[in-house]
């Protein structure tokens, strides 16, 4: 008996929503990950990056590259954090100016992913995203 694996399937479709959403982020420079940094900072700043990596579910490290990268950017400001062993992250102007160019930019990934796979595929990933 043959099944499809469904987490190769569920790897593969990640990968291609992956490429809708760089591909509509190209003009500002950015990539979904580092877009979705930017947002998660706007809304909690200053963040520390063991507490932006929990509210992302992610690895410290893997937060900590990226925000090395949105630094070199000049789209975050790294300071201290109060106990001084944990880095805290804010926007900078140029990050607030990014988010705000790439809002309609990022609806439209939204509007063309939607439209793609039909609202009840979207309730099904909001569900298996929670937990199943």
């Amino acid at each position: 008996m043959h099944t499809d694996c469904y987490c190769i399937l569920l790897r593969t479709a990640a990968r291609k929503v992956t490429a809708i959403y760089d591909e509509a982020l190209g003009p500002i420079e950015v990539n979904i990950a580092q877009f979705s940094l930017l947002r998660r900072i706007a809304r909690k700043a200053p963040i520390s990056l063991t507490d932006l990596a929990a509210l992302c579910d992610l690895d410290r490290s893997t937060v900590g590259r990226n925000a090395k990268v949105l630094e070199r950017k000049t789209l975050v400001a790294v300071t201290k954090a109060k106990d001084q062993r944990e880095a805290c992250l804010t926007l900078t102007e140029a990050g607030r100016q990014v988010l705000e160019a790439g809002a309609p930019l990022w609806d439209a990934a939204q509007t063309r992913l939607t439209a793609a796979i039909g609202p009840d595929a979207i309730v099904s990933l909001k569900t298996l995203a929670a937990g199943c």
